[in-house]
C-alpha cells in the first residue's frame, strides 16, 4: 500500500532531513545560546536518531514522556490502539494505522525540540516553508496581480461574473494544495507558473465538483443575512507557501464580494507534516507580502494585515488539529473546538491530511457517500478542497474510480486529481 511506502521510505527520509537541518544550524545555536545551544542540539539529534531507528526496525510505539499539554491525550490514544489489537501484540510502526503513526512521528519530532531548551522553539521545517514561498514568487505575483485587478471593478460584477470569479479562486486554492513538502519528503514542490492560465484544462481532473453547491450556500446565507447575523466562513489550513497565499486570496475575495463578513483561519499549534501552516508562518507570509517590492503583492499584504486588525479575519490554532484522532471524535475530545465550528456558515477543509481525518482514513469503496464517511462529523456545512495524495476517496460515481484505475494505477497518490466535495450539515 501507499501507507507502507510512506512509513518505509518517506518518513525516514523526513527524519534524516530534520537531523541534517539541526546539524546545519549548530553554529547559530552556539552564537545565540553558547554551549547550552550545542548541548541541546546534540540531545535533540540523539533523540531523533533513536526515533528513526525505532521506526525502521518496527519497534513498538512508546508512550510520550514529555510534559506537554497534549501528552496525556496521546498516551490515552495509544491505550486505545492497544485495545484494538485484541492482544495481538503491541502497536508498532508497521502494525498500526498509517494516520496514527505518521502523526505520532511529527509529535515526537516536536518533543525532540520542546524537551531541549534553549532550542525548544526552533521550527525544523521553517527553511523549507520559506524556500517554497520564495520559489513560488512568480505564481504569487501573478495571483496577487490578478486579484488586485479584479478588486478594481468587483462592485460592478453581476451575479454570474461573481460566481465565475469564486470558482476560479476555489480552483487556485484547490490546485495550490499540490505544493506539499511532506508529500515530496522535502523535495522542491513550489508553484512555478501562473496558476490561473491552466484552470480550464484542469477541470476534467476534478473528480467531484460541488462548487455550485458552495455558491448557492453562500448566496442564500447572504440573502438571509440580517444586520445581527454575520456570514462566517472558516478555512482549516493546510500548507504554508504558495497554497497559503491562494487561501488568503480566496478569503479576501469572500469579504470583498460580500459573500462573507468574517473569515476564521485554523492553523497548527506546532510544526506539522513538514509544510503545514503555523501562526508564525501565517504572520510571516503576510509580512513578506507587505514588504515585497511589487506593488500588488505589498497591497495584498497591507490589506490582509488590516483585515486582522479589524477582526474580520481571525487566526486560531487548537491542539486538536495535531492529535491523531479523526474528526468524528472532535465533539468528544475537543468540545470547545466543535462548538466554535458550529458557529460557522461554511467550513473549508484544505488538503489531503484533513480529508483523511474527515473520512477516518479508511479503505472505503469509492462510491460510499461523503456524508456517510464523515461518520457523524457535521458541525456545519463543510467542503473539502483536496488534491489526492493518499488512497482514500469516497463519493465517486459508480465505475468512475475503476475507470481511472485501469489507465492510471497511481491516480490516488499522484496529486494529479482533486475534489471539491461538499456536505450540507444535518
Amino acid at each position: 500500500s501507499f501507507a507502507y511506502f510512506t512509513i518505509k521510505d518517506r518518513l525516514p527520509q523526513i527524519l534524516t532531513r530534520v537531523i541534517d537541518t539541526l546539524h546545519r544550524h549548530k553554529n547559530e545555536f552556539f552564537e545565540e545560546h553558547g554551549e547550552k545551544g550545542i548541548e541541546a542540539e546534540k540531545r535533540a539529534i540523539s533523540f531523533l536518531s533513536k526515533l528513526r531507528n525505532e521506526l525502521q526496525t518496527d519497534k513498538p510505539v512508546t508512550p510520550l514522556e514529555d510534559e506537554l499539554p497534549d501528552a496525556a491525550l496521546w498516551n490515552q490514544y495509544l491505550d486505545y490502539q492497544r485495545n484494538l489489537s485484541n492482544g495481538n501484540g503491541e502497536p508498532s510502526w508497521f502494525q498500526s494505522p498509517w494516520l496514527y503513526v505518521e502523526c505520532y512521528m511529527y509529535r515526537r519530532i516536536h518533543a525532540a525540540l520542546a524537551q531541549n531548551p534553549p532550542i525548544d522553539n526552533f521550527d525544523v521545517f521553517k527553511e523549507g516553508k520559506a524556500q517554497n514561498f520564495f520559489e513560488s514568487q512568480e505564481a504569487v505575483i501573478a495571483l496577487c496581480t490578478y486579484f488586485q485587478e479584479l478588486l478594481k471593478n468587483i462592485k460592478d460584477l453581476d451575479e454570474k461574473q461573481l460566481q465565475e470569479e469564486l470558482f476560479n479562486l476555489l480552483q487556485v486554492s484547490l490546485w495550490g494544495n499540490k505544493c506539499d513538502l511532506s508529500f515530496s519528503a522535502g523535495e522542491d514542490s513550489s508553484q512555478k507558473s501562473s496558476p490561473l492560465q491552466s484552470l480550464e484544462n484542469m477541470i476534467p481532473y476534478i473528480l467531484v465538483n460541488d462548487m455550485e453547491k458552495l455558491w448557492s450556500l453562500l448566496v442564500n446565507a447572504k440573502k438571509r443575512n440580517t444586520e445581527k447575523s454575520n456570514v462566517r466562513v472558516d478555512i482549516i489550513l493546510d500548507n504554508a507557501g504558495f497554497e497559503l497565499v491562494s487561501d488568503l486570496v480566496l478569503a479576501d475575495f469572500l469579504l470583498s464580494s460580500k459573500l462573507a463578513d468574517e473569515v476564521h483561519f485554523h492553523g497548527k499549534s506546532i510544526p506539522w507534516y513538514v509544510s503545514d501552516t503555523t501562526k508564525h508562518d501565517f504572520n510571516w507570509t503576510i509580512k513578506q507580502l507587505q514588504s515585497a517590492n511589487h506593488m500588488w503583492m505589498s497591497r495584498c499584504g497591507i490589506n490582509w494585515e488590516g483585515n486582522l486588525k479589524k477582526g474580520v479575519w481571525v487566526y486560531r490554532d487548537h491542539m486538536f488539529w495535531t492529535l491523531p484522532h479523526d474528526f468524528s471524535s472532535m465533539a468528544e475530545v475537543a468540545p470547545d473546538l466543535y462548538a466554535d465550528l458550529q458557529q460557522s456558515n461554511l467550513l473549508l477543509f484544505k488538503g489531503d491530511l484533513n480529508y483523511r481525518k474527515l473520512t477516518g482514513d479508511r479503505k472505503w469503496e469509492y462510491t460510499v457517500p461523503f456524508h456517510q464517511a464523515l461518520n457523524k462529523f457535521h458541525p456545519a456545512p463543510l467542503c473539502s478542497l483536496r488534491t489526492l495524495k493518499s488512497d482514500t476517496q469516497v463519493g465517486l460515481k459508480p465505475g468512475q474510480g475503476e475507470q481511472i484505475q485501469a489507465s492510471e494505477p497511481e491516480w490516488m497518490v499522484s496529486g494529479k486529481y482533486g475534489v471539491v466535495q461538499f456536505d450540507a450539515a444535518l
